[in-house]
């Protein structure tokens, strides 16, 4: 929305009394009267000090300026802020205001005074429990501890500490609890990297015990850097509720959640297929496994290969198969051609007349000559219109073979090891070969025998692992699986009777369709880190076991409550106990987390007072790797929602709309806006990751490009503020480093407003106790009282919908556009020394409650800028409240409520509008004099507001209202508001008279124009009867306006005429 853009906040011309250079604020005919004044002061020092000191540095920001001899004058150096306040105590702020807003100097040291102060710990009832006013928890999701946040991170943190601190504000009992997730594959992963690159060694050199010591340290020192961004970024959580998924409590969680599953029949055993990443040997869920979509051939790397090695993929390769006892053949077609190798049947349509006569029979296999291929008829996995009608089975490495397989009762057999490479049941040609050179060989191999048909392009998704880059392999694995589909039923249930409210509804849409088509989980990971699978391989003596066979685990909370239940299996043989070296999805454990960060499974006093929890707030991304899970997951365990309400924030891209890589050096630190970076800082932080020498030569291109300078300082309220006034429901964000400087500015611009209007009180001033109007208040005072209110009206209602962007746009549209280019301006006069004690006592009162709503309208967004403001402030008498954060948010107050008053300095402001607009027009810069005609009706109020037409128009000398035109000094350009007011300002012996008349008859040409096309609208037969009451009124206003306007111009164009 253009109104929330901050770039027009950077216009002088938008700001009157603001500078946005940083200087005190002045207004803009003060500032140049200012920059005089300093000029003759810079020129009286040179001469008596026999220096030369610019006039320019006088008034140039961050410039140092030599001393002069004007007492009453302060003399800012440009220094580095060092902040000298103890840890955790409050900022001292009894020295003057500085000269600009530093967001360095602003956000130090509030931080640790709220936490130390226990402001982020839920305030509770005087009876233990949640306030009259409600209960608001929300679960932070857990970052990873892979690695630093990203600006992803930032708009998390923005939109949910947003959240938080509006319903703290709001008097609520507030439960933000932090948190940390273990991520298993994601943080082994970059762990085994930094181990490889600095060692040469693998996890497998250590041992499991050793390694995991590794990955501790790790987990240690990457979960101090993001509390520390965390911190930085000003979210309000209770660090005293800190959790991580792997910790002792969290870790009891879910060894209760796979026992309760596996008892109640929901988590089994089973050998099916998996989604195998050869890279991290591990099982992957479908959910981590990208679909790389190609048009037709294409020649890709694979990990694990040499570099320059790459591979063919997007084609499908044509073989035949020979008959058994026969010289007939049979084509097929695939897309993996050294799956062949694991080929177990050959499936035709049941109708096709082709293959009827081969139903029953046999294929012989060319490379392993003993294996004998079955011709099954199969109508769902055979299309007789697509190519040739007749389908290689690989059981064991294709899903869709997969279920041929069972509904055949084929043979599975598995040809691939752990390691990419093939096993004996290849072949002995085959076997030891690297399943992609093994893919090159196979079709060489056909070539030979004669039965290799073509090769031709095919447009394919190819399965990749989202963690690795690996190319995913379909294979068998006995696995921990979770049946999903009763959790999913009952999900779906609950959501449709209410329970579960998802935003935006595109989300929910999304919900219900991924619900619906579940399918049964695997849980177990190849992993060292992680939870281990509480379950145990029954090692009977004497027996040949199968360890894929359920019948020979069992499961427990502990190994004695295993071993119990083990006796009960083995009876009298003897046994021992192997536990299952598998690790558990790590979004089997932050699935619990709603719940099991609030003590569960024990009925802990945080789980009777803040379960379930009010709002899950993520990205959409995530909502069915984790917010599904946590659903089905809460609803099986605590027998209700954990949240009642979801809701799914964009995700960020660049300015170029591309989604963040580290390889396209677009991955941004929020602490890098925060405090600023050079280029050279950024290039230097892509050599800490794991980008090879190419991605990081990529990466740098990327850099430089985007942030030729780097990226400028722009504190973390500018940044907050940014991402949330990005926020409007929808799925993408492509973030401009550009606007959130811009919203720096709009920091700067609040310090200079606020040090401005504190100038207008008085040192002593104390404000009245209530905020309520006194009765007393003047137009414009009711005027801005009323816009406050209307801000604290929508503020909170587009908060309540979850519309970020309409909220950060009504307080920004309040602070620049009403409070600080009308209010602060107008009651200049009102403050004057010609202005009455109680009127001047009025007007600061209003102010003074304009500048506190205004503060607690922002705080949720800008928390430091306006806990530093707000903290300046005088407070009202008995009030005690030591912190923005925990005084009352504004909201409706019908005492505020001025419409009539609103309407009525509208109008006047539309007089000072059209004169700014004239004086622009005839380029007159000073000595502009206005002249407003209205009806004499009006007169009284637009005479009563003559000062404030002057305060507000740039070099306006003077203002005054007639009720004749006849009053009008000759020489006027003029312009109509409406049929009953005119705005005239004199422009004699300034303008070119020949080009004025020139311009108004224009204008009067199109007046005439419009005047005809509205009285031929009217004419039209039925117009009376057909035409709806208020549309009829609108044309008859237009109509009195138009020729209003037409006689203003015939009249001043006679003027200027008779002026030549």
């Amino acid at each position: 929305m253009a109104s929330s853009e901050p770039t027009n906040s950077s216009q002088p011309e938008e700001q009157p009394g603001l500078q946005p250079s940083g200087e005190a604020p002045l207004t803009k005919s003060a500032a140049k009267k200012d920059a005089k004044r300093a000029e003759k002061a810079a020129k009286f020092a040179a001469k008596t000090a026999a220096k030369v000191t610019s006039a320019g540095a006088a008034s140039a920001p961050g410039k140092k300026k030599e001393k002069t001899q004007e007492p009453e004058k302060t003399v800012e150096q440009s220094t580095t802020f060092v902040n000298t306040t103890p840890k955790g105590e409050k900022k001292d702020l009894s020295q003057p205001m500085a000269a600009g807003y530093d967001p360095i100097a602003v956000e130090a040291s509030w931080y640790d005074w709220w936490n130390k102060q226990g402001f982020f710990s839920p305030q509770m009832g005087p009876d233990g429990k949640g306030k009259p006013e409600g209960t608001f928890v929300l679960p932070c999701p857990p970052p990873n501890v892979t690695g630093s946040l990203h600006i992803g991170h930032g708009l998390t943190v923005a939109i949910q500490d947003a959240l938080v601190r509006w319903n703290r504000m709001l008097g609520k009992t507030v439960l933000f609890v932090p948190g940390f997730d273990h991520a298993g594959i994601s943080t082994q992963s970059v762990v085994e990297k930094r181990l490889y690159k600095a060692t040469g060694q693998t996890r497998h050199d250590l041992g499991r015990d050793v390694f995991l010591t590794k990955v501790w340290d790790w987990k240690n020192e990457y979960q101090e850097r993001i509390t520390s961004q965390m911190h930085r970024l000003g979210g309000s959580y209770d660090w005293d509720r800190v959790a991580f998924t792997m910790s002792d409590d969290l870790s009891r969680a879910v060894v209760e959640t796979f026992c309760r599953l596996h008892e109640d029949g929901i988590l089994y055993r089973a050998n099916r297929l998996v989604n195998w990443c050869v890279r991290l040997n591990t099982t992957l869920s479908n959910l981590e496994v990208d679909q790389k979509k190609l048009e037709g051939r294409t020649m890709m790397h694979v990990p694990g290969y040499d570099a320059k090695e790459k591979f063919e993929f997007g084609v499908i390769t044509s073989f035949v198969y020979k008959i058994e006892d026969s010289d007939e053949q049979i084509i097929v077609a695939t897309t993996r051609p050294e799956t062949m190798l694991g080929d177990t049947a050959i499936a035709v349509h049941p109708d096709d007349k082709r293959y009827k006569h081969l139903h029953g029979k046999f294929a012989v296999h060319p490379f392993v000559p003993s294996r004998r291929l079955p011709i099954v008829a199969d109508s769902i996995a055979v299309d007789m219109e697509f190519g040739t009608g007749a389908v290689k089975i690989t059981p064991a490495h294709d899903p869709n073979d997969y279920d041929v397989g069972i509904r055949h009762n084929l043979e599975f057999i598995n040809i691939l090891n752990d390691d990419g490479t093939f096993n004996e049941n290849a072949g002995e040609r085959f076997k030891g070969m690297k399943r992609f050179h093994a893919r090159v060989a196979v079709v060489e191999a056909l070539k030979e025998l004669g039965h290799y048909i073509e090769t031709k392009d095919n447009p394919m998704n190819v399965p990749i692992c989202s963690k690795s880059g690996d190319v995913v392999e379909p294979v068998m694995k006995p696995q921990w699986w979770v049946n999903c589909k009763p959790l999913a039923d009952e999900a779906i249930q609950r959501t449709k009777a209410g329970e579960l409210v998802i935003q935006p509804k595109q989300s929910e849409n999304e919900w219900y369709r991924w619900l619906e088509g579940i399918q049964d989980w695997c849980v177990s990971r190849q992993l060292w880190w992680g939870h281990r699978c509480p379950a145990y391989f029954i090692r009977m003596e004497g027996k040949s076991q199968d360890t894929a066979d359920s019948k020979n685990w069992v499961v427990g909370r502990s190994l004695e409550e295993a071993t119990e239940r083990a006796k009960a299996i083995a009876g009298d043989t003897p046994f021992t106990l192997e536990q299952d070296g598998d690790v558990l999805d790590t979004w089997f454990s932050s699935g619990l987390w709603p719940f099991s960060i609030l003590g569960w499974p024990k009925q802990t006093e945080d789980m009777k007072n803040f379960y379930p929890t009010t709002i899950l707030e993520t990205g959409w991304d995530i909502l069915f790797f984790w917010v599904a899970r946590m659903v089905m997951l809460g609803n099986k365990l605590t027998g209700q929602m954990p949240f009642k309400e979801v809701f799914c924030h964009a995700m960020i891209r660049d300015a170029h709309g591309r989604k963040m890589s580290k390889s396209l050096g677009n991955v941004i630190d929020p602490v890098d806006v925060i405090e600023g970076v050079s280029l050279e800082t950024l290039h230097a932080k892509l050599l800490e990751g794991n980008l090879d020498e190419k991605e990081v030569l990529k990466a740098k291109q990327g850099q430089k490009k985007d942030f030729p300078k780097g990226i400028p300082q722009c504190g973390v309220d500018a940044l907050r503020f940014a991402l949330c006034a990005y926020s409007s429901g929808g799925r993408d964000i492509n973030l401009d480093i550009s606007r959130v400087e811009g919203y720096r500015k709009f920091c700067n611009k609040l310090w200079n407003a606020t040090k401005f209007a504190m100038l207008k009180l008085d040192s002593d001033f104390v404000p009245e106790a209530s905020s309520k109007p006194s009765g007393q208040e003047t137009l414009v005072e009711k005027w801005i009282l009323h816009k406050l209110n209307l801000a604290a009206t929508e503020t909170n209602k587009q908060l309540t919908e979850r519309n970020f962007m309409a909220a950060t746009t009504a307080v920004y549209n309040f602070w620049l556009y009403e409070l600080c280019d009308v209010y602060i301006e107008a009651m200049k006069p009102m403050t004057d020394e010609s202005a009455s004690p109680e009127m001047k006592r009025s007007a600061q009162n209003t102010l003074y409650t304009c500048l506190d709503g205004g503060l607690r309208l922002l705080h949720p967004f800008m928390p430091f800028v306006t806990e530093e403001l707000w903290q300046r402030l005088p407070r009202r008498t008995e009030d005690p409240t030591p912190s923005i954060m925990l005084a009352s948010y504004p909201t409706n107050d019908a005492s505020f409520d001025f419409a009539e008053a609103e309407k009525t300095f509208d109008l006047v402001f539309s007089v000072i509008r059209t004169t700014r607009s004239l004086a622009a027009q005839y380029n007159i810069q000073s000595n502009v004099q206005v002249h407003v005609l209205t009806s004499p009706a009006d007169a009284a109020v637009f005479e009563s507001q003559c000062p404030t037409i002057v305060a507000l128009t740039k070099g306006c000398k003077s203002a005054s209202v007639v009720t004749d035109i006849k009053d009008v000094p000759a020489g006027c350009g003029s312009a109509i508001i409406n049929a009953d007011i005119s705005v005239h300002v004199l422009v004699k012996g300034m303008v070119d008279l020949d080009v004025e008349i020139t311009k108004m008859t224009k204008k009067l040409d199109l007046v005439k124009l419009n005047v005809d096309k509205i009285k031929k609208l009217t004419s039209v037969p039925n117009y009376e009867t057909v035409t709806p009451d208020n549309v009829k009124a609108a044309n008859v206003e237009k109509l009195r306006t138009l020729e209003a306007e037409e006689t203003t111009l015939l009249q001043s164009k006679e003027v200027f005429e008779s002026l030549r």
